[in-house]
């Protein structure tokens, strides 16, 4: 007889799978965002109720959930065209480009030397230049084309490991392939991060913890669907945080090459020294990392003739970041502070928990700090992309701590509504207090838990220095 939790879990999850594909497949991030809205919305309850099921169901069962679950969650993004992002369009040109034995950081996809490696997918012409999500480029005589890409006045932005994946990607597909390779590549690495996950937590934690990113929305949307190459530092990072705690070096190179993904990885580095009082402990982890990024980034500072950082300062400028009054970062801290307050604020924030977890940290358990220190960031900066959540999400099923999840559903309410009418300010300043909010509560809730002797080893404390 089938157990009554697995059965309710299992029924929770084959709902959040039908409604995940009802929703991949709506095009409505354009012409529709309330809409799609509300099927985000119901996305992120189901899941929200399948992995409360799921916790309560037999280990063995779960574990059987949470494989079959992660496959048919991932298998939805690959029902349509990315369909919230274009940049996975960048990724297979960038590809395409060093295919052809030129590297991705000297030209800007509009410049006409480039021209030669143009097709009538990236870069249409003629009535499929109508519509959102074309940008207007001239073309080899002077006419005017246009092309998926965003930003194509401009040079990559991504990091050589990263645009070595693309190479790869490019290398393994075949002709006509078109979007489909990238988003399988997204599904491959989003499911390599679920077994990276349940590995690791049947050493060190409850393997059905895996469910909170095998089944969240977050992934068949944007690791799969929209292909964002995050979900390759999530995985890296995860697999270094993974075997710290027994191969320092090799653990460091993994974060080192999570941070050659995205530079966004680099916010785990201070949990991975958590509580490491040996210099040569500390060196053992941060020598390799360093050493995995300057070689990654070395054969592209060879052959390349641009700088290899790419539009990374003008795409600083351009969200905000060095100007908040001009944006909505920093939009918790400037409700209480003036806006040429909000920087150093971050940087005193971000040094004061990064201590914190340096002198407070468990090294038995790396990914609490880490998530403590990327949850911060979130909060602090409030960004309004949704896929750069998905770091947090994989951290989040590595330490427990779900309250941390609403920050990801706050950065995908940003991202989405800010396509309404509504003011995107108030909107992003709204969702992650509301994160915050959780946040707090949930580390209230367990702190009071532990005081009455209520915790269980599943349910990890807010402290980085105690837990299971």
């Amino acid at each position: 007889m089938i157990n009554p939790r697995t059965l309710t879990a299992g029924v929770l999850l084959a709902s959040l799978t039908a409604v995940l594909a009802v929703t991949i497949r709506k095009d409505g991030y354009f012409t529709d965002p309330l809409g799609l809205s509300w099927w985000y919305a119901a996305c992120w309850a189901l899941f929200a109720a399948a992995v409360v099921a799921v916790r309560k169901a037999p280990v063995g069962h779960a574990v059987a959930l949470v494989v079959a679950g992660g496959v048919a969650v991932a298998a939805t993004g690959l029902l349509a065209p990315p369909r919230t992002s274009t940049d996975s369009y960048r990724y297979a040109w960038d590809g395409r480009v060093q295919a052809a034995g030129i590297s991705p950081y000297d030209h800007a996809p509009a410049d006409r030397a480039l021209a030669g490696l143009r097709d009538g997918w990236l870069f249409p012409t003629g009535a499929q230049c109508v519509g959102p999500g074309r940008a207007r480029i001239p073309g080899p005589g002077g006419e005017v084309h246009c092309t998926r890409i965003n930003r194509p006045q401009v040079h990559t932005i991504y990091p050589p490991v990263a645009e070595g994946y693309f190479l790869v990607v490019h290398a393994l597909s075949p002709d006509g392939a078109r979007h489909k390779a990238l988003q399988a590549g997204g599904a491959l690495l989003a499911l390599g991060t679920t077994a990276a996950l349940l590995l690791v937590l049947r050493r060190r934690g409850d393997p059905r913890r895996a469910a909170y990113w095998a089944w969240c929305p977050i992934v068949p949307v944007e690791a799969v669907n929209n292909a964002h190459a995050d979900v390759l530092g999530a995985l890296l990072a995860v697999v270094g945080l993974g075997v710290l705690g027994r191969r320092r070096i090799v653990g460091g190179a993994l974060l080192g090459a999570a941070v050659a993904t995205k530079l966004l990885p680099a916010v785990v580095l201070p949990g991975a020294l958590s509580g490491v009082r040996r210099v040569r402990d500390a060196a053992a982890v941060l020598l390799p990392a360093v050493a995995v990024v300057a070689l990654s980034y070395l054969p592209y500072v060879l052959v390349s003739d641009s700088s290899v950082f790419g539009f990374l300062g003008g795409y600083t400028a351009e969200e905000g970041y060095d100007d908040p009054s001009a944006s909505n970062r920093y939009a918790l801290l400037r409700l209480v502070l003036p806006d040429d307050w909000a920087l150093p604020a971050v940087i005193a924030g971000m040094l004061a928990v990064t201590a914190h977890v340096l002198w407070r940290g468990d090294p038995e358990r790396p990914w609490s700090g880490a998530l403590l220190v990327t949850g911060t960031a979130f909060l602090l900066l409030t960004p309004g992309y949704s896929w750069y959540a998905l770091l947090l999400v994989a951290l989040v099923a590595l330490d427990g701590r779900w309250e941390w999840l609403a920050v990801a559903v706050a950065g995908a309410a940003k991202y989405v509504t800010v396509m309404m009418d509504a003011d995107p300010r108030t909107v992003g300043t709204v969702v992650y207090a509301v994160a915050a909010g959780a946040v707090l509560a949930g580390c209230v809730l367990r702190r009071r838990a532990r005081r009455r002797g209520y915790e269980r080893t599943a349910l990890p404390t807010c402290s980085v220095g105690t837990g299971p």
